[in-house]
């Protein structure tokens, strides 16, 4: 069992490999190197995944974490945690529309939804660790 004051590192590191396994998967998919975007893509649903379990766990037994900045990084913490927030919950279900697409080879349908989803996607994870560093590792 990983002890609970392991979960938010971990979480950040799992929302920066999302981020990267993306970013690596839209170079690919640029370059038509279909095999290559498929597999960075599936990883990041896996490691998206991993991130939510982790996360729904860590904050069911810890609940959550106040933020102590104050002034404008107060404010700029509540911006990016607000906006993070609201397409996190939107992030999910186009995930799985989107994936469902290319896994049935309805590949304009895919690329139609893709667009919004990876930029909406990428954004949602970098903007995780954002949040964590804010939160635990900012010194204020």
């Amino acid at each position: 069992m990983i002890p609970l004051e392991a979960h938010p590192p971990l979480n950040a590191a799992l929302n920066a490999t999302s981020a990267v396994l993306l970013a690596a998967g839209f170079g690919f998919i640029r370059a038509k190197r279909i095999a290559a975007h498929k597999a960075c893509m599936l990883s990041a649903v896996a490691v998206s995944a991993v991130f939510l379990t982790s996360y729904l766990y860590y904050h069911y037994h810890a609940g959550s974490t106040p933020f102590q900045g104050q002034g404008f990084v107060r404010t700029l913490y509540f911006t990016i945690l607000i906006s993070h927030t609201i397409l996190a919950t939107v992030i999910l279900p186009l995930v799985i529309i989107t994936v469902t697409f290319a896994l049935r080879g309805k590949i304009e349908r895919h690329r139609r939804i893709a667009r919004w989803t990876l930029p909406l996607w990428f954004y949602v994870s970098v903007t995780g660790v954002v949040i964590y560093w804010m939160l635990y590792q900012m010194p204020l």
